[in-house]
């Protein structure tokens, strides 16, 4: 893994998953002797946690069009 001119480095894939590390969450870098570590911070608010942990469970695959289909069915 290397290191870009503007010091970003890319977690890879299956780190991000295990961590549950998406878009717009808050990591710490800490150190300790000679390694560094990084770890997730803790959502003080537990922002959309909930929503959060139950992402990608789901085992109906289904495209936008049939969900808006499902929701706007006429009864």
């Amino acid at each position: 893994m290397r290191v870009t001119t503007k010091g970003q480095v890319t977690i890879p894939q299956h780190i991000r998953e295990k961590l549950g590390i998406l878009p717009a969450t808050e990591i710490e870098f800490v150190e300790e002797k000679d390694r560094v570590y990084i770890v997730k911070k803790e959502d003080p608010e537990n922002r959309n946690s909930k929503f959060r942990e139950m992402r990608g469970i789901a085992t109906i695959r289904m495209t936008t069009d049939e969900i808006m289909a499902l929701t706007r069915k006429e009864q």
